[in-house]
């Protein structure tokens, strides 16, 4: 009965499980090597060393976790399904041999019973327990083989417990790695936050200096523009005198330090006033006389006031006379070429130089003193007898023709004017004087001087600008000649078809080149739809037509002249021929002998 028991196979199941535990202990150690390599690894081609940290260690966590449950499941499972069906086996056989065992002992102890004799009891009943003491030494046996597998199931359950240990353990180290990896990934997200909102400060920073430093740039351009608005700023600065060059030196020399410490903007706007300052101080401070300073004169009431001195002079001068007939010529001198002689003599003078852009009391009497100097207006009177045919009828059809000597006095007045190189010569200006003086009659600053003396900064005011050049001028000599008529005529057209082609418009198509203003002037605007009537409120550089109601209007225009503006319902016009000269007007919007406008397409 004995070789029915096998324990054997137990022992080696438990072998089994033993190999299955040190599998385990080896995927164990090999998942804790591979963690720590994970931990501990850094290499430089990936993106980021957080991120390849974290990839690394949870790929060798989950590498070794899967080997280790994997070969657990391979050794444990399999010994553990072994050991079970030997325990099943077991079970069985100890089952058979109880019940084969209690059989014998229940029969020897119903033999014993019948038995009677205490030699033949004794005997029997020794023979009886021989014959149970084999059955209850195998079932001895039996237990002691249980006792063996409970230890081999203690074994399944511990090496359960162990596999629930690494199960554990995994899970934790996961679960350790993962924080850590979300720790690197929350502080690469926080130093890129970080960078990024650094750069942005940054970025803010420099656009900050970039624009500071671009307006700085804008307003030195802007002042440099204002203050000359041409190239010959340069050549002007190269002409200052040589206590200013040794001024500009020495400020330049104190403001290397400021450089040196990074001020260049402030040092940008201070050159930039030095540079204001020197051309207010010198003849290019004229172009900054047109506006107000504080003293309520500016460069354009002074011009102005001199304009209606002029005016008044030649009024005085037919209100003194006693005349049959006016003869007006000669014209004076332009406005520009006035204002270059002074300011060139009033900055450079040696006794008593002053700066021109501003204007007060004193320094408009030193601006008469010289137009003065340049214009002269003379006059003079002259009785002439002529013989003058007259025609009449005697009554009987018959035209007599009778010739009689009248007398006429004659009013002639003349307007002379020096250049502004023959002013020159007059104050004896020097080679350095002459030259800035031609540096502020250049072409190129026309449009400063139309600011100055006009208010009008190019456009459509260009003819404008001319027209005003022309004010003061009397007899019309330089228009009708220019035309091409040797002698006097009516001409305050050919007035305006002088000042447009000044301005290029004549051949550019404009305006027409016309000397009569109902059958050249008028029907030119009408025919082209260039045309509009009194109601029209003109701007300037229209062309105003006048009919006359000089003993009636007859629908016909017989006067014009350019419009210099318009303000507070009135129409200013620039007028040839007006009073024999050239002169400014002005008439209410819609006046009654307006005949109407042509409107030129500049």
């Amino acid at each position: 009965m004995s070789k029915g028991i096998k324990t054997k196979t137990t022992i080696k199941d438990v072998k089994a499980l033993d190999k299955g535990a040190v599998a385990a202990e080896r995927m164990k150690q090999a998942f804790i090597r591979t963690k720590d390599k994970a931990e501990h690894g850094l290499y430089a081609e990936e993106n980021s060393p957080g991120e390849y940290a974290a990839d690394r260690v949870s790929y060798g966590v989950d590498s070794a976790t899967h080997e280790a449950v994997h070969q657990f499941d391979k050794q444990g499972r399999k010994g553990v399904q072994t050991t079970k069906e030997n325990l099943s086996k077991v079970k069985e056989n100890i089952q058979k041999r109880k019940f084969a065992a209690e059989q014998p002992k229940k029969q020897a102890e119903k033999r014993a019973a019948q038995q009677t004799g205490q030699s033949a009891g004794h005997w029997n009943g020794r023979q009886a327990a021989d014959t149970v003491s084999e059955p209850v030494k195998a079932a001895h046996q039996e237990r002691s083989t249980i006792k063996t597998l409970d230890r081999g199931q203690k074994g399944i359950k511990t090496v359960d417990r162990s596999r629930k240990t690494i199960k554990q353990t995994s899970s934790t180290a996961k679960g350790a790695v993962k924080t850590t990896s979300k720790s690197i990934k929350t502080a690469e997200t926080t130093a890129k936050a970080s960078i990024k909102t650094s750069q942005q400060a940054a970025k803010a920073a420099q656009q900050t200096a970039v624009a500071t430093a671009r307006a700085a740039r804008a307003a030195a351009h802007a002042a440099r523009a204002a203050a000359i608005a041409t190239a010959h700023a340069i050549k002007v600065a190269a002409h200052a005198t040589a206590a200013a060059v040794k001024a500009i030196i020495a400020a330049t020399k104190a403001l290397i330090a400021a450089i040196a410490a990074g001020g260049w903007i402030a040092v940008v706007v201070v050159i930039v006033i030095c540079l204001i300052g020197m051309i207010l101080g010198s003849c290019f401070g004229i172009f900054f006389s047109g506006e107000d300073s504080g003293t309520g004169q500016t460069m354009q009431t002074a011009v102005q006031e001199i304009n209606t001195d002029y005016q008044d002079r030649l009024d005085e001068i037919k209100a003194s006379h006693s005349y049959d007939v006016l003869e007006m010529s000669g014209s004076r001198a332009v406005w520009k070429e006035v204002l270059a002689v002074y300011a060139v003599k009033t900055t450079t003078d040696p006794d008593a130089a002053q700066e021109v852009a501003t204007m007060d009391d004193t320094k408009k009497q030193l601006l008469k003193d010289i137009f003065w100097e340049m214009n002269e207006i003379s006059s003079s009177t002259e009785t002439q007898s002529e013989t003058v045919i007259e025609t009449s009828d005697d009554g009987n059809g018959n035209i007599v023709e009778t010739e009689t000597t009248i007398t006429r006095t004659y009013l002639y007045i003349t307007v002379s004017h020096k250049t502004a190189e023959e002013m020159a010569d007059h104050f004896g200006f020097n080679e350095d004087q002459r030259e800035q003086m031609a540096e502020l009659l250049a072409d190129e600053n026309n449009p400063l001087w139309s600011q100055v003396l006009y208010g009008i900064s190019g456009g459509d005011g260009e003819i404008v600008t001319v027209a005003l050049s022309q004010v003061g001028n009397v007899g019309g000599e330089p228009y009708w000649s220019w035309y091409g008529f040797s002698s006097r005529v009516e001409w305050c057209a050919c007035f305006v078809s002088w000042c447009a082609n000044e301005c290029g418009y004549i051949e550019a198509g404009v305006i027409p080149k016309f000397a009569a203003c109902a059958s050249q002037g008028v029907p030119w605007f009408q025919e082209r739809g260039l045309w509009q009537d009194n109601s029209y409120e003109p701007r300037p550089g229209d062309i105003i037509f006048f009919d006359w109601d000089d003993g009636g209007q007859d629908g016909s225009s017989d006067h014009v002249g350019i419009v210099e503006k318009v303000e507070n319902g009135r129409v200013y016009t620039i007028e040839g021929n007006s009073g024999d000269s050239c002169r400014q007007n002005s008439y209410p919007v819609g006046y009654y002998e307006i005949y109407g406008y042509g409107t030129p397409a500049y």
